[in-house]
């Protein structure tokens, strides 16, 4: 860049002064400071621009690492997925295979997958989940979780009021009192 110096700018002003005049040069001297500030901002504004066609660039060659590898592990999982899928049709099958060739007079039915002739109804996933409308039944769904899973997740199994819960965490009487004393 041109290198200024307190010197230079003094003779540029005296020419400028003696070549514009006195009384026209605080109205050039405006105009062209005007001008420079436009030329500092549009090169600040090229310079922002260049910056952030750069950064989009960098973000879009993430963005295509991002989702072939997206893409990889998808494929990945989908590929185990049908794996254990052929895997437990397989086992499916041989388990029907074996309950086929088992002998029908041992009192084991294997027309019913519960050993029951009796037609007794046990509901589906589905079925548990869903009301006669087809909206989602809370009281049928909670009702179809095992006890066990529900022990393991701490859900209630029984239904406690308020007053009965501030009771059985309240401490006793004498216990605060003495703690305090």
């Amino acid at each position: 860049m041109i290198d200024l110096g307190i010197s230079k700018l003094a003779l540029i002003g005296a020419v400028a002064l003696i070549v514009i005049g006195p009384e026209r040069l605080p109205k050039v001297a405006r105009t062209v400071g005007a001008l420079v500030g436009r030329a500092q901002r549009y090169i600040s504004d090229v310079k922002a621009e260049v910056s952030r066609e750069v950064e989009l660039d960098e973000l879009r060659k993430m963005r295509t690492e991002f989702e072939t590898a997206a893409r990889d592990v998808e494929q990945t999982i989908h590929k185990e997925v049908n794996d254990l899928n052929q895997e437990v049709k397989d086992q499916a099958q041989a388990v029907n295979d074996a309950l086929s060739g088992n002998a029908s007079g041992d009192g084991f039915d294997s027309s019913s997958p519960f050993g029951n002739s009796d037609g007794g109804f046990v509901p589906s996933w589905d079925a548990a989940h869903k009301s006669h409308n087809g909206r989602k039944s809370w009281r049928v769904k909670q009702g179809a979780r095992p006890v066990w899973f529900k022990r393991q997740q701490g859900t209630r199994t029984w239904v406690q009021s308020g007053a009965a819960r501030v009771k059985r965490h309240r401490p006793a009487r004498g216990a605060a009192r003495s703690f305090f004393e």
